[in-house]
């Protein structure tokens, strides 16, 4: 039985067994990545030269030329997924032993999806100077740092600061990630419902990172400033909110300055009204965004909830609101609106040009990449982003964002198209070909099954 022929309930029941499934898969692995030999071994004497004597000789060269550490060792490929656990999910601040979960994920999709050895930090410090100093300490190792679930808005200065003080790429996922693959749903989302993307009304429903970005990303891309609104808990962002200010609350300040040109006020329900795009990333539902509000969109309206683990409204539901497209963060949904769907390909190609950074033309080239892949799979409204089983994506991704990075004179390394492609490609196909190889032999053993009754 297909979703489309699935009533209500059966979806709703279909929605919890992730959850089911994760309880009984996650204390029998204990944990999802390992770290692997990637050299023959064939003698014990080949241990005299990956450690001592010969790893001696390594170690001179990089002291003498520190840009050899790329060829010597594995920082090339190395990223740091980085957590104080202070925003996980829609869970909140719920630290870093219980963030772990996420980040070894997160290393799980970097590797399997984009060849990347991400190893997840969980680090037990909440103020933004100890976790910039922490991962500037740690940086050495890595060709890349990734930040996960930071809360607002401590996250924008961490980020902002360790981008200025490290010459490593340092990506939020939560704010650029999440908004290259929503950037890659709305432009997809709109060649079917026919509207273009500078002539659209957007409304944007939480203003906290991944939104705050996405509001930035939308403007570059072409969304005029007076078509876009943003909300958060205390309502619409506009020039007269007395509780926002440069010093304390800077990002919104500044949204609030050049966004919602006709000063509207209200909450949720006001900014939906009259919009042809709306994104949710906010809190977690169902029924954090109702049915009725919904019914003011205007026709073929399109909404992405991005809440996790539930989204702020479920597909069906906002459907029956009028609805025409509805994507969420989920795997079991259609239209998973999901990092896991860039952020692989993106580092593939940062790290494969060695970029000093990931711009925003980065991410957004990114997005047009994602939407290019689904397009030539053919767009409908359940099918606006390619699925992670879809391994050209990341390859695509690696390629732009590669290209970009050296045309804007962030890589330390010049490849061509071809040449980038050719690498991505390896990489990607060598780690989904180990992964098969170990299961094949049993090396990873099958998952037991799950009673989903």
């Amino acid at each position: 039985m297909g979703k489309e022929e699935m009533t209500k309930e059966e979806l709703l029941e279909k929605s919890k067994e992730p959850a089911k499934k994760a309880m009984k898969w996650h204390p029998f692995y204990k944990g999802k990545i390992e770290v692997s030999p990637k050299v023959q071994i064939e003698s014990l004497d080949d241990f005299g030269v990956w450690y001592t004597p010969g790893v001696a000789k390594p170690c001179e060269d990089i002291d003498e030329n520190p840009e050899m550490v790329y060829e010597h060792t594995n920082k090339w490929n190395n990223v740091a997924v980085v957590s104080d656990g202070s925003r996980v999910l829609g869970l909140g601040d719920i630290g870093p032993e219980a963030g772990m979960p996420v980040m070894e994920g997160k290393g799980l999709l970097f590797k399997y999806l984009g060849g990347v050895d991400a190893f997840p930090i969980c680090l037990n410090a909440h103020d933004p100077d100890e976790i910039i100093q922490a991962v500037k300490w740690i940086a050495p190792s890595f060709g890349g740092i990734n930040l996960e679930d930071i809360a607002t808005p401590k996250c924008f200065e961490v980020l902002e600061r360790l981008r200025e003080e490290l010459d490593i790429p340092v990506w939020h996922d939560d704010q650029q990630g999440t908004a290259a693959i929503t950037l890659a749903g709305i432009i997809n989302g709109l060649k079917v419902v026919g509207k273009k993307l500078d002539q659209v009304e957007v409304g944007l429903i939480g203003a906290g990172a991944a939104n705050l970005c996405l509001a930035r990303t939308l403007l570059e891309a072409g969304v005029p400033e007076e078509n876009l609104y943003l909300c958060d808990s205390t309502g619409l962002l506009h020039p007269k909110r007395e509780d926002l200010d440069e010093e304390s609350t800077p990002e919104k300040w500044k949204f609030a300055q050049k966004t919602n040109k006709e000063q509207k006020e209200g909450g949720v329900p006001e900014l939906i009204e009259g919009k042809d795009v709306v994104v949710a990333a906010s809190a977690p539902g169902p029924d954090t965004i109702k049915k009725e509000w919904l019914k003011g969109m205007n026709d073929d309206g399109i909404l992405f909830a991005e809440a996790n683990p539930i989204p702020e409204i479920y597909p069906w539901d906002a459907k029956d609101a009028g609805v025409r497209i509805v994507g969420t963060g989920r795997s079991d949904f259609p239209n998973q609106v999901n990092n896991s769907i860039g952020f692989p390909g993106i580092f593939r190609g940062t790290l494969d040009v060695r970029a000093t950074t990931i711009s925003d033309e980065m991410h957004i080239e990114a997005a047009y990449a994602i939407a290019e892949v689904a397009e030539e799979n053919g767009l409908d409204e359940e099918s606006l982003v390619p699925t992670m089983e879809n391994t050209e994506v990341y390859i695509r991704q690696a390629v732009r964002v590669g290209l970009k990075a050296i045309e804007q004179g962030l890589a330390r390394r010049e490849l061509s198209e071809e040449e980038l492609r050719d690498r991505a490609e390896k990489t990607i196909k060598a780690s989904k070909r180990k992964t098969k190889n170990m299961m094949d032999s049993g090396d990873i053993k099958k998952a037991p099954d799950v009673d989903l009754s």
